[in-house]
């Protein structure tokens, strides 16, 4: 069987415990989460789930036929990765002390369109959002100036076109 990542996009129920139910059943099942991201939806009471796992095809028919059993889950669904639109969300404090290091990390975050956040005697912070690759890119040219702090809200993803979930 063939490994590959999947992009799970699901509409459940927006209260407390559905989170810790979803990913239970990822744990049961041996199934890694790489990345789960989770926020309200455009329908009151209910919430955008999106989560990126690891597994062969068959294995991931019987996850989402387990997702389709909760309560909680409204909706679920396996994105095609080639018809999807996908973002993530970095912030990156970078170790700036002196004038030249602030400009350098100014006109990087401008190449990458990120925006600056924050400012320190010491440090920059950087907001910046793309493709995971993007992402990854501006992180390893910020490597070289000393990366003090770093979060990443992983890819969150939905069809694109008129499809919805």
């Amino acid at each position: 069987m063939e490994v590959k990542t999947h992009i799970i996009s699901t509409i459940v129920e927006h209260k407390p415990g559905v989170l810790q139910r979803v990913s239970g059943l990822f744990t049961r099942r041996g199934f890694n989460i790489e990345s789960i991201t989770v926020g309200e939806s455009e329908t009151p009471g209910l919430a955008r789930m999106t989560i990126i796992a690891k597994g062969d095809d068959k294995l991931l028919e019987q996850l989402t036929k387990q997702l389709n059993k909760l309560i909680d889950v409204i909706k679920v669904r396996d994105l095609e990765p080639t018809n999807i639109v996908q973002r993530e969300l970095c912030l990156i404090k970078v170790h700036a002390p002196e004038e030249r290091a602030r400009s350098e990390i100014i006109q990087y975050a401008n190449i990458f369109r990120g925006r600056i956040v924050d400012v320190s005697t010491e440090t920059l912070t950087v907001e910046i959002t793309g493709d995971t690759n993007k992402i990854d890119a501006f992180i390893e040219l910020m490597t070289g100036f000393g990366i003090k702090e770093l979060a990443r809200t992983g890819p969150t993803a939905m069809s694109r076109g008129s499809k919805t979930i």
